[in-house]
């Protein structure tokens, strides 16, 4: 039951991701994903890109374990793996940027890869 709760809370996590370029434009992840998702059936062309579509299917397989009986921890890993490129990159923009609203809004979703990585690895001892 726990690694379900991890699991559901990377999904909530991986959407507060924030961006902010420019003077006054500013998105977060969950806007960003649902405008992606409505291209997707309109302008599929559009968003065929692999930081739009790792990070997506990402979410999805973490989802899909949410269904599960027992999580799969194959599936849970791909899924971080997934939203983990983008994460990483909006870390290290921030951090270029000196921009610590952007730092900030990745590190909850990185406490919680630890803490389901802590916990798959007491699983198997």
């Amino acid at each position: 039951m726990r690694s379900k709760i991890l699991n559901f809370l990377i999904i909530l996590t991986s959407l507060v991701g924030f961006l902010e370029w420019g003077k006054d434009k500013k998105l977060f992840l969950f806007q960003a994903e649902a405008e992606i998702i409505s291209k997707l059936f309109t302008n599929p062309t559009s968003v065929i890109h692999p930081l739009t579509l790792l990070p997506l299917i990402g979410q999805l397989l973490l989802l899909i374990t949410l269904f599960q009986k027992t999580p799969n921890k194959t599936l849970t890993f791909m899924g971080i793996g997934g939203l983990g490129v983008l994460f990483i990159l909006i870390f290290f923009i921030g951090l270029l940027s000196l921009n610590l609203k952007i730092v900030f809004s990745t590190i909850p979703f990185f406490v919680f890869v630890f803490l389901i990585t802590n916990y798959y690895r007491k699983i198997n001892k």
